[in-house]
Parts: C-alpha cells; sequence; structure tokens
C-alpha cells in the first residue's frame, strides 16, 4: 500500500472517491445556482454517468446524511464536502518554478477558491524574478529555503525542469514542506513523513493519443 493509499484510509475514504467529490462539488453548486434547495444522490449520479449507489458511499465519507426520496440540502451538501476536502481552511502554498506551467497554476483561480494561498513563488531564471499581476512575487530560488520558513508555508507546487527537481525537493524538504504537488517526472525521493502526489501530464496525453478514436469519459 502506498503512503497516499495509507493516508486517505486513515481519513475512511479511498483515493477514487476523494478524486470524485469535487466533481459532485461542481454538480451540486449548479444545481444551487438554478434555484434548487435539495439534490439527490441519483441525479448527481446520472449528471456524471455513476451509479447512484456509489454516489451515496462516497457522500458518506462526508458524515452527510441524506433523506429518504428527498435527497440532500445543496448548502449543507456543499458545505459538507467542502469542509471533509479541508476546502473551508486556508492552505500556505509556494510554486517552484515560475514558466509556462507555474504561471498557468499562478493564475488559476479556482485554486483560490478552494482555500490553495499562493505566498510565494521561486525560479532560477532572473527575467521572471519580481511581482506577478496575476499571482506571488517571483524570488530567486536561492531564497527558498529562508521564504518557506518565513511564510510558514505548508505545500509546495513543483513545476522546475526535471534536472533540478530533487535538489529543490530537498530545500523544501529541509524548509518544512510535507506536502509537495509534483509536476515534474521525477520520482522524488522523500522522508515517510512527505506526502507527494504527482501528476504526470504525459501519461494523460498518452491515454488520448492511443484511445482517440473511443468515445466515452475517463
Amino acid at each position: 500500500m502506498t503512503r497516499i493509499a495509507q493516508h486517505a484510509k486513515k481519513v475512511s475514504a479511498s483515493i477514487p472517491t476523494i478524486r470524485r467529490l469535487p466533481s459532485y462539488l461542481q454538480v451540486v453548486k449548479r444545481h444551487m445556482m438554478e434555484g434548487h434547495d435539495v439534490i439527490s444522490g441519483t441525479v448527481i449520479a446520472e449528471e456524471l454517468e455513476l451509479e447512484a449507489i456509489q454516489v451515496r458511499k462516497d457522500l458518506a465519507v462526508t458524515g452527510i446524511v441524506g433523506k429518504p426520496r428527498v435527497g440532500y440540502p445543496v448548502d449543507d451538501l456543499i458545505s459538507a464536502i467542502e469542509r471533509f476536502l479541508n476546502w473551508d481552511s486556508n492552505f500556505k502554498a509556494v510554486i517552484v518554478g515560475a514558466g509556462n506551467l507555474g504561471s498557468a497554476l499562478m493564475g488559476y483561480a479556482e485554486l483560490r477558491d478552494h482555500g490553495l494561498n499562493l505566498v510565494a513563488a521561486f525560479d532560477l531564471s532572473e527575467n521572471r524574478i519580481g511581482p506577478r499581476a496575476n499571482g506571488p512575487t517571483v524570488y530567486p530560488i536561492d531564497q527558498m529555503g529562508e521564504k518557506v520558513r518565513s511564510l510558514k508555508a505548508e505545500l509546495a507546487i513543483l513545476t522546475v525542469p526535471s534536472p533540478v527537481a530533487q535538489d529543490a525537493c530537498d530545500i523544501l524538504v529541509d524548509a518544512g514542506i510535507r506536502q509537495i504537488w509534483n509536476f515534474t517526472n521525477v520520482r522524488l525521493r522523500v522522508p515517510e513523513d512527505v506526502l507527494v502526489l504527482r501528476e504526470d501530464l504525459s501519461s494523460g496525453f498518452a491515454v488520448l493519443t492511443v484511445l482517440r478514436n473511443v468515445g466515452g469519459q475517463l
């Protein structure tokens, strides 16, 4: 069992369940905007092409209980999902690598809406250093350890070139970071108490290129 799976087990939810909850949240918020006060698990399941029993099991991990043949109050359900995902909290985060991908993530408003507070960014290139209109100030990477400590950042988003990924990771861990969202293609070596989630964009693209003539949603 991976460390991520072990962590999910501690919060009584599987990784697939956690990954589905944001989709449920989007459906529920859309129904709220359309003026609905309640929503059933069946409605959520139909919109996302899932089994209703799966939706109800997933929602149960948040602690909410729906009313039979009625459903869930949308306000309560939104609060329950956001509370379970810790999206009602504020996470101090830094981005390491202010190139195209890092800059795009800085401007991604949905992350801010979910409580991700980008307090700083770092880069090796001098022409990227300075304040950003759509995000935090970019600092030289040699200031990273000091800034991460002083800002009390909890999470780091890693978008640096692969050859420097492990070095950047080591500095972050030494500075107290215990959660890393890794967008590089490097499998990082970290201590047991550091949680790393790797987003492999090339793997996603590989699925699309192989299944390009197949319909449906994955």
